[in-house]
């Protein structure tokens, strides 16, 4: 597989860790990913948002648990960190979708640098998932 698109609008912690490492993984064998986060999700790409998110409610006891174990897998186990390692391997870029940015409050102002920018939801579909390899939702 040479692309992926990921679309990811879920914010709970434990829901955005699947997207995350799926993307690590295909950067691992050189796949080019992109990423766009809607709804909740574009909070994530910012360093306030991406620093309160939590485990899904049905699971906050187990929070430092996953935690725990997500570091002794080898991956760091704040997602802002991840989203810095993902923009590391060169073949992953992180898109905020413009209306939940507006929806949500994120803007250029408060983007974390490791993100692309603000795009729209078409112009993702059009020119990143309609022409990948591969397309995941979360």
């Amino acid at each position: 597989m040479k692309s992926m698109a990921i679309v990811i609008r879920e914010d709970a912690y434990d829901k955005l860790l699947t997207p995350l490492v799926f993307a690590y993984l295909a950067s691992a064998e050189q796949t080019q990913v992109d990423m766009l986060f809607v709804n909740w999700a574009v909070k994530a790409l910012t360093a306030e948002g991406a620093a309160g998110l939590r485990m899904d409610g049905r699971h906050a006891g187990d929070e430092q648990r996953v935690r725990d174990a997500v570091a002794k897998a080898g991956l760091p186990n704040d997602v802002y960190e991840i989203l810095k390692a993902l923009k590391a391997t060169g073949c992953v870029n992180l898109y905020a979708c413009s209306l939940a940015g507006a929806i949500f409050g994120v803007d250029e102002g408060n983007l974390i640098p490791e993100a692309e920018g603000i795009v729209g939801a078409s112009w993702f579909l059009n020119e990143k998932a309609a022409k990948a390899d591969h397309c995941q939702y979360f």
